[in-house]
């Protein structure tokens, strides 16, 4: 899929690169997953649909995969593909923050920022 996704060796498919991840998302693989859900967050090969990216991104960040937390932290805190919330959003950004995950450090300090100028 990824390289499908990026043209390395191959030319440049979305569809065929949806259609890997799909294969491998399927069987639990949690990078599969998580780009797959990418690939619907951007319309990539796929009609654009956050509903489906925050159902594949719940599936590899429930098995603690960084970059997902992070994206379905996104999704929480925008409202897209789900009800915004953002004691989700924070929850899901420590998560990927506790691993390191630079965006979600970024975010969490975002979060905490935005709530000590509303209160």
């Amino acid at each position: 899929g990824c390289m499908y996704d990026e043209g390395r060796g191959v030319a440049q498919d979305f569809t065929k690169a949806v259609m890997w991840y799909r294969k491998a998302a399927e069987q639990g693989f949690a990078g599969a997953q998580c780009n797959l859900g990418c690939m619907y967050d951007e319309g990539r090969g796929v009609a654009q649909d956050f509903t489906k990216a925050v159902t594949w991104y719940r599936k590899a960040a429930e098995q603690g995969y960084a970059v997902a937390q992070c994206n379905l932290g996104e999704k929480y805190e925008k409202g897209q593909g789900i009800a915004q919330s953002d004691a989700e959003a924070m929850k899901w950004y420590e998560k990927a923050a506790e691993q390191g995950h630079e965006n979600a450090l970024q975010a969490l300090e975002r979060l905490a920022g935005r709530k000590s100028s509303d209160g």
